[in-house]
């Protein structure tokens, strides 16, 4: 008989709703599985583009239940903390409808909901799984600059502690999370699954408008970023070495996406070889792709990344077929492992540029063979279907 799921996390979005997408895209390979799959998520998050306004609806065979939170505007608003505990105190208000669960996922950022989620597990005598994909408390510790002593960090310490003691399963999206788990001083082993692709969708390519195309410059090399535009992404370092590069008239940089720090950056970077694009629907991603020679990635030099990343632009990229230049100073680095690009130091203005010299110096041949590597690798790694699998067989 196969199991009821459900799946905790505040902003597991759709489609539909916006971003982000990892649990829609497993719950989809679960229930395609048998298994019925119910998604508990908040019915604001700064990540989505629409709200729902139904309290449960049945998404592409997922069933959601959207709890009630008010708006907090931006990710950086303090009202945001104040919906972290309204979330998790509503946790322990369910509707009595919902099918009684086999296995509990909690999934949210903020660890606080594994209180209401260890309750209700002993309660159905559920299978309780505590799935982290960003380490919270230590990302603010390191990248928001809270101290340790900070009361809320103190709180999400014993939270996260209380989830790797209690937990039946641990799963991480990070390669190296287990180290961190051994620098808290617990003695636990833990499940790698990655983010991925979903095969499916990214096959369904939608055309980019023709008022767009004509920006695109069709006798340039293009080294291109897509994504959201923020401190996070290090786009500063990859535009320095567009300055560096300005007597190259063979070479322009391109930046699809929107975000806090774009207007910034196009005030302090304006050149003939830079061009902004504004954000483009995700099904047109592959098409947008299919127009640059190089693909980047950049990362801020961080301690927390030495326990691995897993970003879902790198996977896109990896599907287009499109040598990848990854700033990268952290661990578990699936360009090098794939060699579908060229990995350098983050924040390093000189390799960046020296990166993409050395990639336009190739052949069209070289670089076509760097970018089948990673599809290759992206296909038999890091499908949803193959991931959900690995969930399974936790399960």
């Amino acid at each position: 008989m196969k199991k009821n799921i459900w799946i905790i996390n505040e902003y597991a979005g759709t489609p539909k709703y916006g971003m982000e997408f990892r649990h829609y895209y497993l719950a989809k390979e679960l229930v395609k599985a048998g298994y019925t799959t119910t998604i508990i998520s908040a019915s604001y998050s700064h990540l989505f583009q629409n709200f729902p306004k139904k309290k449960m609806e049945s998404i592409d065979g997922i069933e959601y239940l959207w709890i009630k939170v008010f708006n907090y505007g931006m990710s950086n608003n303090k009202k945001r903390v104040l919906k972290w505990f309204l979330f998790m105190s509503k946790l322990f208000f369910l509707p009595l409808k919902l099918k009684k669960p086999d296995i509990i996922i909690m999934s949210s950022i903020a660890p606080f909901s594994i209180f209401p989620a260890y309750i209700l597990a002993k309660i159905y005598r559920a299978k309780l799984i505590f799935e982290v994909k960003d380490i919270w408390p230590l990302s603010l510790i390191e990248i928001g600059g809270f101290k340790v002593s900070h009361p809320l960090i103190k709180l999400m310490s014993f939270a996260e502690k209380f989830a790797l003691k209690k937990a039946d399963i641990i799963v991480s999206n990070l390669q190296n999370y287990g180290e961190h788990i051994n620098n808290l001083g617990i003695n636990r082993k833990f499940k790698w699954i990655s983010n991925g692709i979903d095969l499916q969708e990214i096959k369904n390519i939608e055309l980019l408008d023709n008022r767009l195309i004509k920006k695109i410059p069709t006798d340039k090399f293009i080294v291109g970023y897509t994504g959201s535009i923020g401190v996070a992404n290090a786009l500063e370092s990859f535009l320095e070495s567009a300055i560096l590069l300005e007597d190259r008239k063979d070479i322009v940089f391109i930046i699809v996406g929107k975000g806090t720090e774009k207007k910034s950056l196009k005030e302090k970077f304006e050149s003939d070889n830079i061009l902004f694009i504004d954000a483009i629907d995700k099904k047109q991603i592959q098409s947008m792709l299919g127009y640059f020679d190089v693909c980047f990635l950049g990362w801020n030099k961080e301690n927390l990344y030495k326990y691995g990343t897993s970003p879902n632009k790198l996977f896109d990229y990896m599907y287009s077929a499109t040598p990848i230049i990854n700033a990268f100073s952290g661990a578990g680095d699936i360009v090098k492992i794939a060699q579908c690009g060229i990995t350098v130091e983050a924040h390093n203005t000189k390799e960046i540029a020296d990166a993409i010299i050395k990639l336009n110096s190739l052949s069209l041949v070289e670089r076509k063979n760097m970018g089948i590597n990673g599809k290759h690798y992206v296909i038999d790694n890091f499908s949803y279907s193959s991931l959900a699998m690995n969930y399974i067989g936790l399960f």
